[in-house]
């Protein structure tokens, strides 16, 4: 962890708080990052030792005045969190998201946490807690159709009409990797410490064809990569490169289906390796990809739900 800063007075602190991580930026008034730390102290954690405790010392730690606001998003606006920030129902648009965030009484400065989202369908009942402010961090044009892609643990699809988020599912393809790894048959070919996946292993790259050739039905293929090492003597390393391709391709296919992937690239809002899997696989599927960093997204996204709850003003607004 990093607590220096530069000379330039802060003007928010921006908090992503997850389940296991939590990320704390000092922001100037015009969006710049000042100081920024990192630690094992998410939800799970801050249950144990307490929210504010936790936050009231990393903000100490980087020198943050006694009265900076703050604005917090993910897990800590659970019903599990510090405050459950109410879900916000859609269609709606993602500024109107932002500007209800709930505001935790009994402190000594302003927090807020931003709202998740809540999709009331009767067929498809979803919710999402932080990927909104990844949304309003990404840079989507105010006008016409996107469709975001957000990987991850319970990856998510969201479909954006003219600034607002019209509808969203959700694939947990990296609950199901981990599961089926360690719990299920297949982790006999797995074994228990396979090496991450890459996107240009030529096992994730066949099963994920394999996977968008038959429209994301997976389950069928599934014993067939146990069938392979006892067969053709799969390796464990490429085994988990199957089970990969054949997840990650089988949410690419049903997701496109589903929300009716266009001639628009989709917006991919990821980082790292797994921004790299999601690129290959998208365009094993034949589809476009506009890739932005996802840690720079919802660190954009806190900025703008600053502005919207008035903690720091617009650039260019009248004083």
């Amino acid at each position: 962890m990093s607590p220096g800063f530069a000379s330039n007075a802060p003007a928010v602190a921006a908090v992503d708080w997850g389940t296991t991580r939590m990320r704390v930026w000092l922001i100037d008034g015009q969006g710049k990052v000042l100081a920024e730390r990192r630690g094992d102290d998410g939800l799970i954690t801050a249950q144990q030792k307490g929210f504010s405790i936790l936050l009231e010392g990393h903000l100490a730690a980087m020198g943050a005045p006694e009265a900076l606001p703050v604005i917090i998003c993910g897990m800590a606006g659970s019903r599990q969190g510090w405050l459950e920030a109410p879900y916000v129902t859609v269609p709606a648009p993602i500024g109107a998201i932002l500007a209800g965030a709930a505001k935790v009484p009994g402190q000594s400065r302003d927090i807020r946490i931003v709202p998740g989202l809540a999709q009331r369908l009767t067929d498809a009942p979803d919710v999402m807690r932080g990927e909104e402010t990844q949304l309003a961090g990404a840079g989507l044009p105010a006008r016409g159709r996107q469709l975001v892609c957000m990987p991850g643990t319970h990856s998510k699809w969201v479909l954006v009409e003219d600034g607002a988020v019209a509808g969203f599912g959700t694939w947990p393809t990296g609950e199901l990797f981990s599961v089926l790894a360690a719990h299920s048959i297949l982790r006999h070919s797995l074994g228990e410490h396979p090496k991450p996946v890459t996107s240009d292993n030529p096992f994730f790259r066949r099963w994920c064809e394999t996977a968008l050739g038959e429209g994301g039905d997976v389950t069928s293929r599934l014993f067939s990569i146990r069938a392979a090492g006892l067969l053709q003597d799969l390796k464990a390393d490429d085994a988990a490169a199957c089970l990969s391709g054949l997840l990650i391709g089988g949410e690419i296919a049903s997701a496109s289906r589903r929300h009716g992937a266009g001639a628009e690239p989709v917006v991919l809002i990821a980082s790292g390796a797994l921004a790299a899997l999601y690129q290959a696989a998208l365009g094993l599927a034949g589809l476009e990809v506009r890739t932005v960093d996802a840690d720079e997204a919802v660190r954009a996204g806190l900025v703008e739900a600053a502005r919207e709850n008035g903690m720091i003003a617009r650039i260019g607004a009248a004083r």
